[in-house]
């Protein structure tokens, strides 16, 4: 049974370089996510037939539970969500098969299976989703026996902020399930409207995190949300890390990646911050950034379940998303790389 159970929304990433003319088109901003309106609905053809676009599989909780298996023993890992009955779910599939990872998806026979947008300008991304059938995920299928006794048998579970836009039900139940049992919860921010629009939601999972992760738009984001009157990194970090907490059995860790800049982390009881470097790389290796938060979360994930140090498992990140942003797309490098100390 699993290490790491992973629940968020699986998409189908449809990505292409772009020009910040594109970008106009579709109101959208160089290096932001977010939720595809009605003006958007024709991105993904255009991507398609007028900018060489790649298919890949996508949603973040996917991409970090590819991740995690990357440094696990094989059958580590369980990834959860709601897909459509199309060939795009095949697809997703048959990427978490090569990834090891075992796809639990609940299908719903009505709608498509959700796209992402990915439009690369320069070392930036943009993401417009369209949720499509992972939307429509629901909490019975979390409470299906078959599916609660792999919940049960997992150590870890990780839920990225996305699917607070579809269930929050079942992210909070993970989350008391977690703490009722002394296991681990981690949540991502996601992306910077989810604090906003999502605020309540999100609020309601924050007793639950034993990991809390985000970048730096995301973090200033949840201190706008909460009238924490900083932009300040190291400040929104320690303040993450201490609030208030259901498992006192376990302490509180918040990380906040910076992108090439240094990650900071706090740990709750203790006071002040502490940062770690990331891999140096030069401009000319990176040839696309989307999912490198993913595969930061996908390696801290595998350190966790490895019992590594702290210090450890956030360079495990580091080191994987050094590696995903040398690859197209959301995507890990074949044969697998052993992880090496920075």
């Amino acid at each position: 049974m699993p290490l790491l159970l992973c629940l968020e929304n699986p998409l189908l990433d449809v990505q292409a370089f772009g020009t910040e003319a594109l970008l106009s088109k579709y109101d959208l901003k160089a290096n932001d996510a977010i939720l595809a309106e009605e003006s958007h609905k024709s991105i993904f053809d255009d991507l398609i037939n007028n900018h060489s676009a790649e298919t890949t599989a996508g949603g973040g909780a996917q991409n970090t539970a590819r991740g995690a298996q990357y440094l696990l023993p094989p059958d580590s890992v369980v990834y959860i969500g709601c897909v459509g009955r199309d060939s795009y779910a095949d697809t997703l599939r048959a990427s978490c098969k090569q990834a090891g990872v075992r796809a639990e998806y609940l299908v719903d026979e009505t709608h498509p299976t959700g796209r992402c947008g990915v439009v690369i300008t320069g070392k930036n991304r943009s993401l417009c989703t369209d949720l499509g059938a992972a939307n429509h995920y629901k909490l019975e299928h979390l409470q299906q026996p078959a599916i609660w006794e792999i919940v049960e048998s997992a150590q870890i579970y990780f839920v990225g902020g996305y699917h607070l836009t579809v269930c929050p039900d079942a992210a909070l139940a993970l989350a008391q399930e977690a703490a009722s049992k002394n296991k681990v919860f981690a949540m991502s921010l996601s992306a910077p409207f989810i604090p906003i629009a999502f605020k309540d939601a999100l609020d309601q999972t924050e007793p639950y995190w034993d990991y809390i992760i985000g970048n730096e738009s995301e973090a200033q984001s949840w201190a706008q949300a909460h009238n924490l009157e900083t932009d300040d990194i190291p400040t929104i970090a320690e303040h993450l890390a201490n609030l208030p907490k259901a498992n006192t059995q376990r302490p509180r860790v918040a990380l906040i990646t910076q992108g090439s800049s240094p990650t900071i982390f706090a740990i709750s009881g203790i006071p002040g911050y502490k940062h770690i470097p990331v891999r140096s790389i030069s401009g000319t290796e990176i040839i696309d950034t989307t999912g490198a938060g993913d595969a930061f979360a996908g390696a801290l994930l595998a350190g966790i379940a490895k019992e590594e140090p702290l210090e450890t498992a956030i360079d495990m990140g580091h080191w994987l998303a050094y590696l995903g942003i040398q690859q197209m797309g959301p995507n890990y490098p074949l044969p697998k790389q052993s992880y090496t100390p920075a």
